[in-house]
């Protein structure tokens, strides 16, 4: 799984100009599922969204995980996450998961959050949606629970 995390102010997501997700302080997680995604991915990168420190701490470095500041996260499916556009100017979604195998590990990434007693908003699966956000920092991290980082290795 993929997921491009935003440290933000505040997001939403909108359907067909009606609000689906609202979020105050926290995270805007951008997640995409791949095929050789599973159960086990969906909780790991649960894991790493909801560990990510980089909420600043009262010295104003960044060293506190979303919950430690009481913040939410909003999860949106992105499966453009998994664009290949190594042959041209089109990119291929081939890399991303058919929906029937997508949709229940955006979920299980949802209640993995959640469990951890974060408030989680999310958008709507498959529809087209519009985003607002204002991103704190700016700060972006890209997460994939296929890469590890040389401590893991």
């Amino acid at each position: 799984m993929r997921a491009v995390v935003q440290r933000v102010g505040r997001a939403s997501v909108s359907v067909a100009g009606q609000v689906a997700g609202r979020i105050g302080p926290g995270l805007l997680a951008l997640v995409g599922v791949g095929h050789g995604d599973d159960r086990r991915s969906a909780e790991r990168l649960a894991d790493l969204i909801a560990g990510l420190r980089i909420f600043p701490d009262a010295d104003g470095k960044m060293n506190l995980a979303v919950a430690e500041v009481g913040g939410e996260v909003l999860v949106v499916s992105q499966f453009t996450l998994f664009a290949d556009a190594s042959r041209g100017r089109r990119p291929s979604f081939a890399g991303a998961a058919p929906p029937g195998l997508a949709e229940p590990l955006l979920g299980q990434v949802v209640a993995s959050l959640s469990g951890r007693g974060l408030g989680v908003s999310t958008g709507r699966f498959g529809a087209r949606m519009e985003l607002e956000l204002v991103n704190d920092g700016p700060v972006t991290i890209v997460l994939d629970t296929e890469r590890r980082s040389p401590a893991e290795q």
